[in-house]
This record gives C-alpha cells, sequence and structure tokens, in this order.
C-alpha cells in the first residue's frame, strides 16, 4: 500500500499540482505530509502552509447557523423574511428554461431548513446555461472565489432579490449560493459580523488560529499562490499569496471565503467526530451533529444534481454517503471538496478525519491532484 507521502509525491512530479499537504488521523494516530512546493517558484510547503479551502467553508457556515439554532436565535422550519426581508415575497420563473422576467409567485416562504440542505431555488444547477443562472455568475459573482469582486452583504442582498428562483422553495438542490444567503442571516441574527462570530463561536475554542477570510501580513509568507490548469497542463497564476486574501473583503463569503490549515480543518473535523464537543465544551448538541451529517434529500433530487456521485447526499453544508459504492464511500461519511484543490472528510465509523489540501482548481483539461488516489489511500487500497 501506499504511503501518503507517495501518493501527494505522483501528483508533485507529473506537474499537476507545486505541492500538497495531506492529513489522515484515525483516533489519535495522525499522519500529515508535506510535499512539494507553495509556488512554482519553489518556496518549499510546511504541514501549517495556508490554502484556499473554498467550499470546505460550507461545513463550517453549517456548523455556525446550528449554534444559533441551539441558541434559540432561529429555528429549522422558520421563515427567513424576519432577518432576510429580500427575500420576503420571491418569485419564480416558470419553467428552469424561462427568461427571468417570465415568473410566478413562490408557493411558499423560503426557510432556514432550504438554506441549510441547499434546497431554497438559488443556486447552480446541472445545466449552466439556463437564464436564471446567468445573474449569479455576472451579478452576484457566484463564480471561483474573488472576495475583493463581491459587493457588500446587504448591497448582495439588494441584487439577490431581483433574480428569481430557478425551483420552488423545498422542489430541488442547486449548489453555493445558499450558503452565502445563510453567511447573511447568521450576521443579522447574531448581530455579529461573520468573521466576528465564527472567530468567537468556532475558530478561537477550537485553537483554529490560522482559519479566516484574510491572511495576515504576519502569516503572508505560510500562504499559498493559487493557481489554474491551462490547455497544456501549465498552471497559470489567479492569486498570490498579496492577492485577494490579503485583506478583509466587503463579503466574508460563507460558500467559499474561507482559508485554513490541514491542522485546523482536522480540529473542525475531530469536533464533528466527538458529537459537537471539544476539551469538554459542548460546541453543538449530538443532535446538531446528527442533523449536519444526515442525508436529507430525496432520490430523485440526488439524481437530478448532476452533481454527486453514485450513493451521495446532501446533509447540511456537505455531501453524506448513503451507501458504498467504493472502499471509500463509507455510509455516514460527511465532509466536501473546494474548487481550489481541497478536500476534507469525516467517517464516523471508522472515526477518520481526512484532510487533503493543494493551490490548483479541480476544473480544467488536465485534472489536479484526484481525490480517488488520495481516497483510495484513506480506505486502506
Amino acid at each position: 500500500m501506499s504511503t501518503l507521502r507517495d501518493v501527494l509525491e505522483t501528483h508533485v512530479r507529473n506537474g499537476s499540482v507545486p505541492g500538497a499537504v495531506g492529513l489522515v488521523a484515525r483516533g489519535d494516530r495522525v499522519d500529515v505530509q508535506a510535499v512539494g512546493s507553495a509556488d512554482t517558484g519553489g518556496t518549499p510547503l510546511a504541514p501549517d502552509s495556508i490554502f484556499r479551502i473554498a467550499s470546505l467553508t460550507k461545513p463550517i457556515t453549517a456548523a455556525a447557523a446550528m449554534m444559533l439554532i441551539q441558541d434559540g436565535r432561529i429555528g429549522l422550519e422558520d421563515p427567513v423574511a424576519p432577518w432576510l426581508p429580500e427575500l420576503a415575497s420571491p418569485v419564480v420563473v416558470r419553467t428552469p428554461g424561462s427568461p427571468v422576467d417570465d415568473v410566478v409567485p413562490a408557493v411558499r416562504p423560503i426557510t432556514v431548513f432550504d438554506l441549510l440542505t441547499f434546497r431554497a431555488g438559488y443556486g447552480f444547477p446541472s445545466d449552466f446555461s439556463l437564464p436564471a443562472v446567468a445573474p449569479l455568475f455576472s451579478e452576484l459573482k457566484q463564480a471561483p472565489p474573488q472576495p475583493q469582486a463581491v459587493p457588500a452583504p446587504d448591497t448582495w442582498m439588494a441584487t439577490l432579490s431581483r433574480i428569481p428562483l430557478l425551483y420552488q422553495p423545498g422542489e430541488s438542490w442547486l449548489y453555493n449560493a445558499c450558503s452565502d444567503i445563510l453567511g447573511v442571516l447568521i450576521t443579522r441574527a447574531s448581530g455579529q459580523s461573520l468573521p466576528e462570530f465564527l472567530a468567537e463561536r468556532l475558530f478561537e475554542p477550537l485553537g483554529m488560529t490560522d482559519t479566516g477570510f484574510a491572511v495576515p501580513a504576519q502569516k503572508l509568507d505560510r500562504f499559498t499562490s493559487y493557481y489554474r490548469a491551462g490547455e497544456a497542463g501549465d498552471l497559470a497564476l489567479v492569486d498570490a499569496p498579496d492577492g485577494q486574501w490579503s485583506r478583509m473583503p466587503d463579503f466574508p463569503s460563507a460558500a467559499g471565503g474561507l482559508v485554513s490549515t490541514a491542522d485546523d480543518w482536522y480540529a473542525f473535523g475531530r469536533m464533528l467526530l466527538a458529537g459537537g464537543t471539544v476539551g469538554g465544551r459542548a460546541l453543538l448538541t449530538p443532535e446538531s451533529v446528527r442533523q449536519m451529517t444526515t442525508d436529507h434529500l430525496t432520490p430523485a433530487q440526488r439524481k437530478a444534481s448532476g452533481l454527486f456521485t453514485e450513493g451521495q447526499g446532501w446533509g447540511f453544508g456537505g455531501s453524506v454517503d448513503v451507501e458504498r459504492t467504493d472502499p471509500w464511500n463509507v455510509p455516514g461519511r460527511y465532509g466536501w471538496v473546494g474548487g481550489t484543490g481541497t478536500a476534507a472528510h469525516i467517517i464516523p465509523a471508522t472515526g477518520t478525519v481526512a484532510v487533503m489540501l493543494s493551490q490548483v482548481e479541480m476544473a480544467g483539461p488536465k485534472p489536479p491532484l484526484t481525490m480517488r488516489d488520495f481516497w483510495r489511500h484513506v480506505a486502506g487500497e
């Protein structure tokens, strides 16, 4: 069986990524490996190198929302309108392919549960050419992370209110946008900014000292560069350490804006494995963790999503394996992948936390470090 270092080194040698940090923990045994460079210039990676974790932000956002539910400030079945009045009277395109001005009223309000399960009616379907999807890119900047290009939350929500839903609330699973909407709800319901709330309620108790929406100047030497693969397999620089994440954005994206380290996300995953507890302190209740890590989609919604692999569903902020289809698809495995070349999951059945961080977008003609190779190692193949 290949070692974790072998798996990572294979992809560094073939040029698909400059470097990668992998962490696999089973119980008290932790294997963490840093291979390659933080950039194409050869700066060595270290276990504490900082990466843009993109959609690995989503499970953290879901946990923050569950804290507000535990506090009694919001409820799962509550309509979101008291906190998000911009969504008090949503309209829906008549059919998914209809023009954005051919709309009907929503048949019911959008709820907190709709946002957590990504079934509020906003987001990406499998077909990006649908007319109601275009404004998500052009007006809301729901594309690969670009934190300095997105307007402040109130302006963003005003824009969102003019975009129709693609489906009726509760009808279909759609990717990404619901996490960003949930981030605004967390801000308004808590009375704190999203960075403040996450720092106080999650990052500080868990010791996630390198996680946030920007990298301070004194840590930029540990921050990796971010690349996109070209047609010939060449790597084009998208963002340098002193780029978009070097200062706090106006809109801290709850869908994909965080930076973090392997050890920080491990602390979050370990807390979930422990039923929401760290050091004897309960951050989440076992019931909150159960709801986060339980599939809430119908079989038809899973099939129509176009995003999941066979045997995968969706909990709150992350996917949940619902059946074994490969050795690494273990029922109950919860977590997600980030478009910047990252992945993090927990496997309750084996007490495993697995984190893989690299710095090349997963999309493109030449795939970067594959999740399949990493998960074969995690499964012991």
